[in-house]
């Protein structure tokens, strides 16, 4: 294939998003639905996080799918890698009705394989081709699918992630801000079947999102910051709209930043390891080096997106490597031994295993990470192709790295600039050692961006 036909058109880099009643809607779904059925023949399993559009899309959803001839199962609301999860061990396909951090008008739909990793390109370009041709097929009466619900699922889901520390007893207490998604459902469970003690805020399912949006920020967790010092919890976490991301604050209330996050897991699950691998996309900060160094480990980069990220794990394992952890600097984060796909919940049970181990407050721990300083920032333009073609005729003299969008990489910095694969802007990362040579750097990239 050429890169013009590798190129995704409706979905893009965690599935298909938009704004209800204008790009996203049930007749969209609809077609999705009738388009995977025409691919994925046998049981399909649908979940939905809480938004309020969400009966309307996975009702579209079960229609093209049982029209198409598969069997439907429909788990109910849940996070998405527990739909990954009950996917991979269950069933055919997946589809989740989600448009994850996204503000409550949006909504999407992430389409999962049989493996339980998300589709990936050549085969969601494929699903594109039969959905924009409508070459998909409304199957006879006597060959339509079923439906079946089983919204208890969920728990085998829960039951599993706690039993990846089937040795690990801990009375600690922790404060959890599931952002009134699915994981209300989860996560408080998980963690209390670690003998953990939970206090939660936003807790109850609500698609409105009344008590913030479903992207954690350090604005939005206040609430979560001060219980956690009212409770004395060791720390808190929050999760994203469908829960396969998880962000911490610390014992002293204080937001942990995604990649300080991501090292002490990094740290964690690859401090006695032999020959290991890391995998991460070029948007994660360089602190994964100096760990990897610390820890004996190697590390692997890929494009942004955690599907990216997860089929290349499973591609290095398959070749005999020790693949020991992976995941994205957002608080995206996998574990190779339990799935591949970023967990929330999972992450929650790690950091409850990781100060078990450590013995200490993870706000000393954090203070023992090298110090780093990233910014993010956007970058508006209708031309994102040009942009980059500037930008890499700007920088020709340095180390360029085009992965994904353009990376240039310095002895002390880097930056990134690449089009968002979920929304209508360019993002654009810089780290350095200081804040002032990070916004100088930052400054140097967007006088640079002119026509």
């Amino acid at each position: 294939m050429s890169e013009k036909q590798l190129k995704k058109q409706l979905f893009g880099t965690n599935g298909v998003r938009g704004v209800i009643g204008e790009s996203m809607n049930p007749q969209l779904v609809l077609k999705i639905g009738l388009s995977l059925g025409a691919m994925r023949q046998g049981t399909v399993a649908v979940g939905m996080d809480t938004r309020t559009s969400g009966p309307a899309l996975i009702n579209a959803l079960k229609s093209g799918l049982i029209s198409a001839g598969c069997n439907v199962v429909d788990v109910g609301i849940l996070p998405t890698p527990a739909l990954q999860y009950l996917v991979k061990k269950h069933f055919d396909a997946g589809a989740m009705i989600t448009a994850s951090h996204n503000p409550p008008e949006y909504n999407g739909v992430k389409l999962i394989d049989t493996d339980g990793t998300e589709m990936d390109d050549e085969q969601t370009i494929m699903l594109e081709n039969i959905l924009f041709s409508e070459s998909f097929k409304v199957q006879e009466w006597s060959n339509a699918g079923t439906e079946t619900q089983s919204h208890g699922m969920i728990n085998e889901y829960i039951d599993e992630v706690a039993a990846q520390y089937p040795s690990l007893i801990s009375d600690m207490t922790i404060s959890a801000d599931p952002g009134s998604g699915p994981a209300c459902l989860t996560t408080p469970l998980i963690l209390s079947k670690l003998g953990c003690k939970v206090h939660t805020i936003n807790g109850r399912c609500d698609g409105t999102f009344p008590g913030r949006l479903p992207e954690p920020s350090v604005e939005g967790l206040k609430g979560l910051s001060e219980l956690v010092i009212s409770t004395n919890s060791a720390f808190g976490v929050a999760h994203d709209g469908d829960a396969d991301r998880a962000v911490f604050v610390d014992d002293n209330g204080e937001y942990l930043e995604e990649n300080d996050e991501f090292a002490l897991m990094q740290r964690y699950f690859c401090k006695d390891s032999v020959n290991g691998v890391v995998v991460t996309p070029v948007s994660t900060s360089r602190i994964v080096e100096d760990i990897a160094k610390e820890t004996n480990c190697r590390v692997v980069y890929t494009k942004v997106g955690s599907i990216y990220v997860a089929r290349k794990m499973l591609e290095l394992k398959a070749k005999g490597e020790n693949v020991l952890f992976g995941g994205e600097g957002n608080g995206g984060l996998i574990f190779p031994n339990f799935q591949h796909c970023r967990d929330g919940g999972m992450s929650a049970a790690a950091m409850v295993a990781l100060l078990t181990s450590e013995g200490k407050k993870l706000s000393e721990l954090r203070k023992e990470l090298p110090k780093r300083h990233m910014l993010r920032d956007k970058v508006f333009t209708e031309n994102p192709e040009g942009v980059l073609k500037k930008i890499k005729s700007v920088f020709s003299n340095e180390m360029v790295d085009e992965t994904d969008g353009i990376r240039i990489n310095r002895d002390d910095s880097w930056a990134l600039l690449r089009p968002s694969g979920t929304e209508p802007f360019m993002r654009l990362f810089v780290e350095a050692n200081d804040k002032e040579k990070a916004e100088k750097f930052c400054n140097e990239i967007k006088n640079s961006i002119s026509f």
